[in-house]
């Protein structure tokens, strides 16, 4: 369904485009070329608005796709704004150097100096073109996560200075108020639902919560989990399996927010994440102080029991995974019979094993914890300790590595995909 309207938008984008040209416009020299340009303008920031609402955290949305899901849909989309807008900036330059007899590099001085609106279009162009390169697997990897969060905000001004260039001189805008009147709706509808959910809804709900360190504790080797205390804990929306996007007011914390699981459910007036050290930050919350204050943004994941549809489940979890398994048990119906797969390197890297088993027991399940690498313990030998594979509903949870494989080897089993719920840990 959702799919199905953001093809209805895009349909109705590429007919803006179509319908202000005119045969003896795309006769004309470079014709082509000057509605080649406007279509792909058009589209490319179409497909932009579409990537901004992606990440705007509207509820509906993330209940749908889920957190990896909106990951995956962002980067299978990523590529295609950016492309198109490029593709727009040649076409038109070339049109235009065309039209005017000039080069190429004349035609972009000329674009320069004497179109109004012209400079803020290139500044936007430039930014998206450079976030774009950065994006590229292989120099994305080389950054800090905390350097990709700040250069990735700079797209929302990209977006921006490229909307207001767009209704300002665009072919399908100029001399038509109602279109500009639509599109500039849009947007704001956007802007707002991104205003809305990733500023004024954790803002409020961190100030109605007031969550402060009550505790910092060793689980398990590199793994830390923290303890919160707040106010009116029971009124969080929260389902076992979801994360937080965790926000620590303290010294070269407080500017940057990072996603970490709920490894409980909320027993008020405590709160309690788990997290593994991996990086800087990771790394960082071990040091946090008690009273320390905390803003958050969520809850947020599909990793529920909200889509559960069979009877039986199983839960595969490797590494710090185990911490979306351990609350999703707290919500899973009696007579789900759990079978719990815990995977780690090496045995000191298991953590929360005790409160897992005693959560499966109360449900009749069991748990299996599995030590060794991949190539020690494949992963069709961790899917085989679930016997009646085809008949319980899977939840998947670990790196995205680990994740992929368990996925690809139970639809190899013959597990259905809608059988299958995963969360990916990444950096």
């Amino acid at each position: 369904m959702a799919l199905a309207v953001v093809a209805l938008g895009f349909g109705a984008t590429i007919g803006i485009t179509l319908t202000v040209e005119t045969s003896s416009q795309l006769s004309a020299p470079a014709g082509i070329e000057m509605f080649l340009g406007n279509l792909t303008g058009l589209a490319g920031t179409y497909l932009a608005l579409v990537m901004v609402l992606l990440v705007s955290r509207v509820p509906v949305v993330e209940r749908v796709l889920g957190q990896d899901g909106l990951l995956r849909w962002h980067r299978k989309l990523a590529p295609w704004p950016i492309s198109l807008i490029v593709l727009h900036a040649i076409f038109l330059t070339y049109a235009y150097a065309v039209v005017s007899k000039s080069g190429l590099l004349h035609q972009i001085g000329s674009f320069i100096s004497s179109y109004s609106g012209m400079a803020i279009a290139i500044i936007g162009f430039v930014i998206m073109v450079l976030i774009g390169v950065l994006s590229i697997h292989s120099i994305r990897r080389r950054l800090r996560r905390e350097t990709w969060w700040a250069l990735h905000l700079g797209m929302y001004l990209a977006f921006a200075l490229a909307f207001l260039h767009e209704v300002v001189l665009g072919p399908s805008f100029v001399g038509h108020p109602l279109t500009v009147a639509v599109w500039s709706a849009a947007w704001a509808a956007t802007a707002g639902l991104v205003i809305f959910y990733r500023f004024g809804v954790p803002i409020f709900r961190s100030l109605r919560h007031d969550l402060r360190v009550a505790e910092v504790r060793r689980e398990a080797q590199g793994v830390t989990s923290v303890v919160l205390r707040g106010r009116h804990l029971e009124r969080l929306p929260v389902a076992g399996g979801q994360f937080v996007e965790w926000r620590f007011l303290a010294p070269r914390l407080w500017w940057q927010a990072h996603p970490y699981s709920l490894s409980a459910l909320p027993q008020p007036p405590y709160l309690r994440l788990t997290v593994k050290a991996v990086g800087d930050h990771s790394n960082a919350v071990s040091n946090l102080k008690p009273g320390t204050r905390v803003a958050f943004e969520g809850p947020y994941g599909a990793f529920t029991t909200q889509h559960l549809k069979r009877r039986k489940v199983a839960l595969v979890a490797g590494g710090i995974g185990v911490t979306a398994a351990r609350s999703l048990l707290e919500d899973l119906p009696k007579g789900s019979d759990p079978i719990v797969i815990l995977r780690a390197s090496t045995k000191e890297e298991v953590a929360l094993e005790k409160e897992v088993r005693e959560l499966a027991a109360r449900l009749n399940g069991k748990v299996h914890v599995v030590i060794g690498s991949r190539s020690q313990v494949p992963l069709h030998k961790v899917v085989a300790m679930v016997p009646d594979v085809k008949r319980r509903e899977f939840y998947v949870s670990g790196s995205e590595s680990f994740v992929d494989g368990v996925v690809l080897t139970l639809k190899r089993r013959g597990v259905p995909g809608d059988a299958i719920h995963h969360d990916v840990y990444a950096l």
